[in-house]
């Protein structure tokens, strides 16, 4: 079972994404609504992968980035950011971050998500990804 937190702070927000990735057999989504909240749980439970909105009512989701790699640095981590591919990259430098999402994720991102997950979680077994 792959386990899912999503992390933001509005209901509406990543509600897509999230109905995307339930649609899967085998993945369990979560959900929680701050920073401060994912710093705690993540500390107790194990997740497969960390999913952030850009903006919390607490932090950014770089910002939660920054706090959990020193909690557990080798969690998967995705967040949703406005900025331009390049931009993002150098704010996210060192962070590890597995997959910068749009604003409004799809399920195309949510497949395109999934793979790069099962190739990290699998890596012996041809993901196409």
């Amino acid at each position: 079972m792959i386990t899912i937190l999503i992390v933001c702070s509005n209901m509406d927000s990543l509600s897509g994404l999230e109905s995307a990735l339930k649609c899967n057999d085998g993945i369990e989504v979560f959900r929680i609504d701050s920073g401060e909240a994912t710093l705690k749980i993540i500390s107790g439970k194990a997740y497969n992968l960390v999913i952030s909105d850009e903006k919390l009512s607490d932090m950014t989701g770089l910002e939660l980035a920054r706090k959990i790699i020193l909690i557990n640095p080798m969690i998967n981590y995705a967040v949703v950011s406005h900025l331009s591919p390049e931009d993002f990259h150098e704010a996210s430098e060192g962070l590890g971050i597995l997959m910068q999402l749009p604003p409004e994720p799809d399920k195309d991102d949510a497949e395109k998500l999934i793979r790069k997950l099962n190739n990290i979680l699998n890596p012996n077994k041809n993901n196409n990804g």
